[in-house]
């Protein structure tokens, strides 16, 4: 088993770090190394109590602001609470394997948390960003589509786990055009992602499935899986190797990267898909109405 604190972080004085969903799991490890590095690390969490208990337990500058991804409606107030300048977003919030549920806007529940709010969020805040934006995929992005007229699962038969693959491949290929346009126009700004590989954190114990199902869940990640702290290893390298090149898909290094120390990991043909990419970008404007413009 690989130890978390095999990954020794750069010193991360002076730079201001949001990470989402931080009040737990993989959110929570990585704001818990950020901030013990010296960054000041903003906790954005949909339970403020939640956030503010872990925000107790990191060490270092902190501080917790209020969001939900699932809401358009917090995620477009949120830069009216965030820093001026953030160095580093990491875009970690998330939901698995759900019932199916609507939110207020009518999304698919895991689409609009996992992929729609930070969407409009890395968009709302690139003119804040001076370095890099993470976002958070999966191993399960591999048995994900992009049915570009059907994102919301209105026509298709609702399935848990397909609509957890579809919401992580969205994450991967979002980074890859994000990166695509950076360097384009020439920005200094980075984009990335990350995957945890087996890692046990609450979506996995909270697994909205039968208890056979759950038990198997528990058995691999005891035989196979890893801590969330070691599974935070590929957020963190994502968010701090200085010589990372953008476009980096990271995650661990083990049997069939579910557990290890964290390396550039391998990818979907669909993800690197740049004509998909394009098109995916274009329908999450439409959904969310806020547009991606990347400074120069």
């Amino acid at each position: 088993m690989v130890s978390p604190e095999s990954l020794r972080l750069p010193d991360q004085s002076g730079r201001v770090v949001v990470v989402t969903g931080a009040n737990s799991g993989l959110g929570f490890e990585a704001g818990k190394r950020l901030a013990a590095a010296g960054a000041h690390v903003v906790l954005a969490c949909r339970d403020l109590g939640r956030g503010e208990e872990a925000a107790r337990r990191m060490p270092g500058s902190t501080e917790v602001q209020l969001l939900d991804t699932s809401d358009l409606a917090s995620v477009r107030s949120f830069p009216d609470r965030a820093p001026e300048r953030i160095d580093v977003l990491i875009d970690n919030a998330g939901v698995m394997a759900t019932d199916e549920a609507r939110t207020a806007e009518g999304f698919e529940l895991q689409l609009a948390t996992n992929f729609l709010g930070h969407f409009a969020l890395t968009a709302l805040l690139l003119p804040r960003l001076t370095d890099r934006v993470v976002l958070l995929s999966s191993l399960a992005h591999w048995g994900g589509r992009i049915v570009l007229d059907d994102l919301n699962r209105t026509r298709r038969r609702y399935s848990r786990w397909a609509a957890y693959a579809d919401s992580k491949l969205a994450d991967l290929m979002f980074a890859f055009d994000l990166q695509a346009r950076f360097a384009a126009t020439g920005s200094p700004l980075r984009a990335m992602a990350a995957h945890p590989g087996m890692a046990g954190t609450n979506l996995t114990r909270d697994l909205h499935v039968p208890a056979a199902v759950s038990g198997v869940s528990e058995a691999m990640l005891k035989g196979v899986g890893q801590s969330a702290a070691a599974g935070a290893l590929p957020t963190l390298l994502a968010a701090t190797a200085k010589d990372l090149p953008g476009g980096s898909f990271v995650g661990p290094s083990g049997l069939a990267e579910l557990r290890g120390t964290p390396i550039v990991a391998s990818s979907s043909r669909t993800a690197r898909n740049r004509e998909l990419q394009i098109l995916l970008t274009a329908e999450a404007e439409r959904l969310t109405g806020v547009e991606l413009l990347v400074p120069a």
